[in-house]
């Protein structure tokens, strides 16, 4: 593999967690490219994966101009692009106070959104028709409107979650929201994001609507599209 960007990205084009680390590094400028790991291959567990992310998860990011630096769980790696890169300080906050309250939604987003969302994706739309229990995915997306509503009154009191700008902690939501509202609660209660959640879809749509976030949805679709060709 040449080196001729800054970054390697390992990534997979369906699962949402190496995205937010493609949005961040296209809005801070930073080059890089992308290798898609197959999942249905299981490559994720090879030694040519493991070697980087012994976890056998995605993503993993390699700097090739720190010593071939390996960074890997997708919140890690957004807080070590800005704390590496981010110097105009893009994404991220200055003072201590912004900067526990950034890391503060982070961890709510790696153990509240994520692992709630990505159950609910499990069992309503990727596990085999016999192991997909409606009982079990009705509890996680009970937890998904939570976790809306959680967002949803913060929101409702401010522009962005910290700082009054956006931060690495708005797009580490963008991805798993998407996937929620379009795909996973759709229809669920009758649910409608603009109604139900004013304040949240206000926020999800300025963020979708940024020029580096929106080539970063583009580019998972065409993506995806590729890899069902």
């Amino acid at each position: 593999m040449s080196h001729g960007k800054h970054f390697t990205l390992y990534n997979t084009q369906i699962g949402p967690n190496g995205w937010k680390v493609d949005m961040a590094l296209r809005e801070l400028g930073l080059s890089f490219e992308t290798v898609f790991v197959a999942l249905g291959k299981g490559e994720h567990k090879a030694p040519s994966f493991t070697k980087y992310n012994p976890n056998g998860r995605i993503p993993a990011l390699i700097d090739h101009k720190y010593n071939d630096f390996v960074v890997w769980e997708s919140d890690a790696i957004l807080l070590y692009l800005i704390e590496k890169y981010d110097t105009e300080h893009k994404l991220s906050v200055a003072s201590f106070d912004e900067r526990i309250q950034l890391t503060q939604w982070l961890f709510f987003q790696a153990s509240g959104q994520g692992p709630y969302f990505g159950q609910a994706g499990w069992f309503i739309a990727v596990a085999p028709p016999e192991e997909r229990n409606p009982t079990i995915a009705v509890r996680y997306q009970n937890e998904i409107l939570r976790v809306f509503g959680v967002l949803d009154s913060v929101l409702a009191t401010r522009e962005w979650l910290v700082g009054g700008k956006l931060t690495i902690a708005d797009i580490s939501f963008v991805i798993w929201n998407e996937v929620a509202a379009t795909l996973l609660v759709n229809g669920f209660k009758g649910f409608d994001f603009a109604r139900d959640f004013p304040a949240l879809h206000r926020w999800h749509t300025a963020l979708i609507s940024r020029p580096a976030i929106a080539a970063s949805l583009q580019a998972k679709a065409e993506a995806v599209a590729a890899m069902k060709k």
